[in-house]
């Protein structure tokens, strides 16, 4: 491994468990008021502040074709894709958690300007324009089989593939490499993997401790939530809008003076996921380890990048996956957040393209 450090449900059960719920839920509460007032000052501030990105284009990127794939479980999969069929390298974009394709508009705008390149970005299950499940919970093998027929119709047949994964983007590769380890290395359709800001296990997504010791009880309560409930939870985000920023700025950028822009586009990604589609995917997100798992990318390139500001994967379980594979690269970004394909993106990318040119000759 090398690592471098990158330029700068019973009767009375039920009852308690939901006590602890509004514990939890109105000490969160009084901690927020708390601080809004100072937070609310910064929020105009950071509003205030010359914003680079102010006219991005984020959520429009223009492509040569978009496609429908659908899943195994019969989910529209809403996939666009650069670059012709006879390029002789393809990079997929596996998104994480709460976001879409969106979170690698950086990397995805630097890769249309290389020749020989192929790009195929959608959204996973659940996110963004894809389709949703109706009943049932989203589960990572779902997510490593609709990977896979990503990859079957939208990747040609004698290009190079290499997948790029961001938190649970990595968490699906991961899966994938574990279900079906004949698809990575010689011989298989996989010749790379890069995988930002992820884990192999044991993930507490910025969530307190105490929030995080009680999951196994929480999480069958959010995932029985019916729908009307959904409903009334994302009228209420939808109301809270300047806390939703504050939050998203918090625990997904490392600067408390990130660009108002990126954050506004996160906090997007974010709102859009429903609350119905949280509810589907805590269960299998909190019980992921794939440490037994990761002997598949053992045979591929590995680079792994993590910002050592990320408060949702911390940049411990970069380095724990990276022990794991010891011939990986290990980068770290200074500063940088959860999101730091967009927050750090130049930093990102001068680490990841080269990775990609390489394996791509």
């Amino acid at each position: 491994m090398s690592e471098s450090v990158a330029p700068a449900r019973r009767g009375g059960g039920r009852g308690r468990i939901a006590g602890v719920v509004g514990g939890i839920v109105g000490l969160a509460a009084a901690g927020v008021a708390a601080g809004m007032a100072a937070e609310r000052v910064l929020l105009r501030r950071q509003r205030r502040l010359p914003d680079p990105y102010v006219d991005e284009p984020f959520g429009e990127l223009p492509a040569d074709e978009y496609r429908t794939v659908t899943t195994a479980e019969g989910l529209p999969l809403h996939v666009e894709i650069t670059g012709g069929k006879r390029a002789r390298t393809t990079v997929v974009f596996v998104h994480g958690f709460c976001l879409d394709m969106g979170t690698f508009h950086f990397q995805r705008q630097a890769l249309q300007r290389l020749d020989g390149v192929r790009t195929v970005s959608y959204d996973q299950p659940g996110h963004g324009r894809s389709g949703r499940l109706v009943k049932g919970e989203y589960t990572l093998e779902m997510l490593a089989s609709a990977l896979r027929k990503v990859i079957d119709e939208c990747a040609p047949r004698d290009s190079t593939v290499i997948l790029v994964g961001h938190s649970m983007g990595g968490m699906t590769i991961m899966t994938l490499a574990d279900l079906m380890p004949e698809l990575f290395g010689k011989g298989g359709r996989v010749a790379g993997v890069a995988m930002v800001s992820t884990s192999a296990g044991g993930v507490t997504f910025g969530l307190p401790e105490l929030v995080v010791r009680f999951r196994e009880r929480l999480v069958p309560l959010v995932s029985g939530a019916g729908t009307a409930s959904a409903v009334v939870l994302d009228r209420a985000r939808a109301a809270a809008t300047d806390l939703a920023w504050l939050l998203t700025r918090k625990y997904g950028f490392g600067s408390a003076d990130a660009c108002p822009s990126l954050v506004s586009y996160v906090e997007q990604m974010n709102s859009a996921t429903s609350s119905e589609s949280v509810a589907r995917y805590l269960r299998t997100l909190y019980a992921h380890a794939r440490e037994p798992g990761i002997g598949a990318l053992k045979g591929v390139p590995v680079l792994i990048i993590c910002g050592d500001g990320d408060q949702v994967t911390p940049v411990e379980h970069s380095r724990l996956l990276a022990q794991a594979l010891p011939h990986a690269e290990l980068a770290v970004i200074p500063g940088a957040g959860h999101v730091a394909l967009l927050e750090c993106n130049e930093a990102v990318n001068a680490i990841l393209l080269p990775f990609i040119r390489k394996i791509g000759a």
